[in-house]
């Protein structure tokens, strides 16, 4: 599984409270970067992802997707209009791929594309706290207001400076809660987070990662999106896809779904919500935590699991692909694919996992 993953438990309560209510850090170093520079470089790009990156100013960003010529997607990935070139953070084990598909397309462009993943570190600084955080790390160079950090949207981004090292700060909202991704050289990176540390912020697991983003309804490329995948059945084309751009590989295929056949598609992308919140006890034998390492704090696991079937009485209608227990809402979350028909927001439904039927007492259309 691609990073931000994890196979079932919750983390420590700590690291979920501090981006529910303070300040959480973690290294996102290991996912993909690609850096995209030449006088070309919009045009071309302009004619092969799905949003517009010609309409981005500097400082302005975007999230899209790269598709095959049958309007299935290659990968995801979120683009930056840097000063001098386009920053685009793409799945880890997508970058051989793309570099490969998109280097096909550069003829006689004045463009260069390059992985930059190994030049630029990411870290992620999540939760209501974040700006603080950020800004009082960030004041020992230069005086930052906490409130023009709060105030970057998504994919916004400023340049700022800590101590001998440029930084790229720009605004996330992959958790459901303000946020923001740093970029800075590698060698530099355990400094920054040492500093958000000590300002008060605390280190995020994978395992925490993983339940607030189910939590959030953001599907991750490799679990709830594949090279199988319509961007319309995942619920991302109000985030991915411009309808006022010109050309781009897999348009006909996108234009003939949303006007011929009015957005309609064989399933969509669903967050699910169990109907009660059970704790570890009262699940059957087969839904037991995991073993901790010595020292943790206890764990829970969701009632239902990754690729179990959801069922409509007694007909499969769907799968899911992601699940999570819920600490705040104190049960079962996840993401799946049902059937177009049941994915009505209300649809009651049930998960078949392990020995239980879990009874789902509610569905959203994933349209984050």
């Amino acid at each position: 599984m691609p990073p931000g993953y994890h196979s079932a438990a919750t983390g420590p309560p700590t690291a979920y409270q501090a981006v529910k209510r303070g300040a959480g850090v973690r290294d996102l170093s290991a996912e993909g970067r690609l850096g995209v520079s030449g006088a070309d470089r919009a045009d071309w790009l302009q004619g092969l992802v799905t949003n517009d990156v010609k309409a981005l100013e500097s400082g302005r960003g975007c999230y899209a997707a790269y598709l095959t010529p049958q309007g299935r997607m290659l990968s995801d990935m979120r683009i930056l209009a840097l000063d001098e070139a386009f920053l685009m953070d793409v799945p880890a084990t997508n970058v051989p791929l793309l570099r490969e598909r998109l280097e096909q397309f550069i003829i006689t462009e004045d463009v260069r594309l390059w992985d930059r993943t190994n030049e630029l570190g990411r870290l992620a600084v999540h939760g209501p706290d974040s700006p603080r955080v950020l800004a009082q790390v960030l004041e020992t160079t230069e005086p930052i207001d906490p409130e023009q950090l709060a105030s970057l949207s998504e994919h916004q981004h400023r340049r700022a400076r800590w101590l001998d090292t440029d930084l790229v700060i720009a605004g996330s909202n992959d958790l459901g809660t303000r946020g923001f991704d740093v970029y800075l050289p590698p060698p530099r990176l355990p400094q920054l987070e040492a500093a958000l540390l000590e300002a008060g912020a605390s280190r995020v697991d994978e395992a925490t990662w993983h339940t607030l983003r189910v939590e959030a309804g953001r599907p991750l490329f490799g679990v709830d999106m594949s090279e199988e995948t319509i961007p319309l059945e995942a619920g991302i084309e109000h985030r991915a896809i411009s309808l006022t751009k010109g050309c781009y590989v897999g348009q006909e295929v996108i234009i003939r779904v949303l006007h011929r056949g009015h957005g309609r598609v064989a399933r969509r992308l669903v967050r699910l919500i169990e109907e009660t919140g059970e704790g570890p006890s009262d699940r059957g034998p087969d839904a037991i935590a995991p073993p901790q390492e010595a020292g943790s704090e206890p764990q829970d696991v969701p009632r239902f699991t990754r690729d179990a079937v959801i069922a409509a009485g007694d007909r499969e209608v769907g799968r899911v692909t992601s699940a999570a227990w819920s600490p705040d809402a104190g049960r079962s979350v996840g993401l799946g694919y049902v059937r177009r028909e049941f994915a009505e927001s209300g649809t009651r439904l049930t998960v078949l996992s392990r020995n239980e039927h879990v009874e789902i007492v509610e569905i959203t259309v994933a349209s984050l």
